[in-house]
């Protein structure tokens, strides 16, 4: 197991995992849910003292995007349980028989089984028979969790449920523009401040990973309509669950590649990981501050972890 990325470890190991190929298109859009993003021009990235550097946030640069749809909420478990009944989808988390589940959301008993986890990051625990369905483990299920991100998918099914329902991962560029919400270089979805900020979104409230106060009412994942919306209406762009888009991750592709006005960039031609952005449930500014809508980090395309999920765009071409 990978030690390089404490937010959202990745696969070692590596399996012979199917393609999409053979899932039937459903092609239901689900406009209602969606928002429309005008075309026009953003400034992407950040300068932020306190930012990670090496994770190439900056600099800030002006972004032109063509117009787009992008889903308000992440896909949450009805939604992907609804493709996996029609489809009979298995996820990469089922077929390699086990995902990551941060250790306070295990129970005594499936704790027992446990072996392994993540030497840099313990708090991550390798979870046998943990996927969607299973969220933290082979005890438990997504009963009363029917509207909260459906987690433990790796790019490769985010792409799969997107292929049956017509829809496309966002670029980097198309996510943050969304959840900028139309404020300019801010450090949040909803502004710069983060006065009462277990309100405005779920992250790890407490010493991280011992104590968590749970000021905001949840430990692992909150239903993805709780807190409230961007000026966009786009919801839970600041954590609760990290979400996959399109791009290869590089933390230097855009700063080589620099051009004094960009258009719908899409990032690398290639690469070994997928960028990620929005935080999770586990941020906390004494740890790891990435719910900063300028954030981003990466893991390869079979990895799934209990704080990773996805939403879709969906672009009139």
């Amino acid at each position: 197991m990978s030690e390089k990325n404490c937010c959202a470890p990745k696969r070692d190991e590596k399996k012979p995992l199917s393609f999409i190929s053979s899932i039937p298109k459903n092609e239901i859009k689900n406009f209602d849910e969606m928002k429309f993003i005008e075309e026009g021009a953003f400034f992407m990235g950040t300068d932020y003292q306190s930012g990670f550097v090496s994770d190439g946030e900056g600099p800030v640069r002006e972004i032109n995007l063509s117009e787009f749809y992008i889903d308000k909420f992440p896909v949450t478990n009805l939604n992907f349980d609804k493709f996996c009944q029609n489809t009979g989808y298995i996820t990469d988390a089922e077929k390699y028989g086990w995902s990551f589940v941060f250790y306070k959301l295990i129970s005594e008993k499936t704790k027992k089984n446990v072996s392994e986890s993540v030497s840099t990051a313990p708090w991550w625990l390798k979870v046998e028979l943990a996927n969607w369905k299973s969220p933290f483990g082979p005890d438990s299920n997504i009963f009363d969790l029917e509207n909260h991100p459906v987690v433990h998918i790796s790019w490769n099914d985010a792409l799969a449920y997107g292929n049956w329902i017509g829809k496309e991962l966002p670029t980097e560029a198309e996510w943050e523009c969304a959840a900028r919400g139309g404020l300019k270089k801010n450090l949040f979805s909803w502004g710069n401040e983060n006065i009462d900020i277990f309100t405005k979104c779920n992250i790890w409230d407490g010493e991280f990973p011992e104590t968590n106060t749970l000021v905001d009412g949840w430990l692992g994942t909150s239903p993805v309509n709780y807190f409230k919306p961007n000026n966009f209406d786009i919801y839970d762009s600041s954590g609760n669950v990290w979400e996959w888009t399109n791009d290869w991750f590089s933390s230097s592709f855009h700063i080589i590649e620099r051009k004094e006005t960009r258009y719908d960039p899409k990032g690398p031609n290639y690469g070994t990981s997928k960028t990620m952005k929005g935080g999770s449930y586990l941020c906390n500014d004494s740890y790891c501050n990435r719910y900063r809508v300028a954030a981003r980090t990466q893991n390869t395309p079979d990895s799934s972890t209990g704080n990773l999920g996805f939403r879709l765009v969906y672009r009139n071409k």
